[in-house]
């Protein structure tokens, strides 16, 4: 490494290194009447794009999962909505040449809203997130060269939940005793249509 870029390298990490992850000590900002009923994440169809580590199907599902109730389960409202996310794309930087080809990581899904109540999506389309790990310490010079693929996986995955649940705070409207009777009168006034396979759920959550 050059001596020039030596000193610029550790005035950033040590400015840097104060920052974290989504905070989760601040209080949830207000979501109406919304609990978290099942947190359901599809990787199937994911692909790696450019050079990335890879990793299976089964381990982003676990880990947004994971992320999604720990960030989410924090409200406790009397009305069930279910979370769907499918992954669609990633990238989990490998090491590079610091600074210069430092890649960062990345995750690409679609998330919809269920109402338990109607068993329907309330969101008119999948909204899309691209969502990178953020700039800290361990990625002003690339992650691939600070962080094990794990630990990649773990900060994009709570990087996407946070961003679900500042996207379900702009659209707080979902959740108003207003909107949830709407909805049901809406599909009350609804002919009755065969049944749609629904998504594969886990055992519902311990309350």
């Amino acid at each position: 490494m050059s001596n020039l870029l030596r000193p610029f390298l550790l005035a950033a990490i040590t400015a840097l290194a104060a920052c974290a992850g989504p905070d989760m000590t601040k209080p949830p900002k207000p979501l109406g009447d919304f609990r978290l009923g099942y947190g359901i994440v599809v990787a199937d169809n994911a692909q790696a794009v450019g050079p990335s580590r890879k990793a299976t199907a089964d381990e982003w599902e676990e880990v947004l999962k994971a992320s999604l109730q720990t960030r989410l389960s924090r409200y406790e409202g009397e009305k069930l909505y279910h979370i769907g996310a499918g992954i669609t794309a990633y990238a989990l930087a490998v090491p590079g040449v610091p600074v210069v080809l430092s890649p960062k990581s990345v995750i690409v899904a679609k998330v919809d809203v269920w109402d338990d109540a109607i068993s329907k999506v309330i969101n008119a389309e999948p909204k899309e997130f691209t969502v990178f790990e953020g700039l800290s310490g361990a990625t002003v010079i690339g992650s691939g060269l600070t962080k094990s693929r794990e630990e990649q996986m773990q900060t994009l995955a709570d990087n996407l939940a946070l961003k679900i649940e500042e996207w379900l705070y702009e659209n707080r409207a979902w959740f108003t005793p207003e909107a949830v009777a709407a909805r049901a009168a809406l599909a009350a006034a609804q002919p009755a249509q065969p049944a749609k396979a629904a998504p594969a759920l886990a055992p519902a959550p311990a309350n």
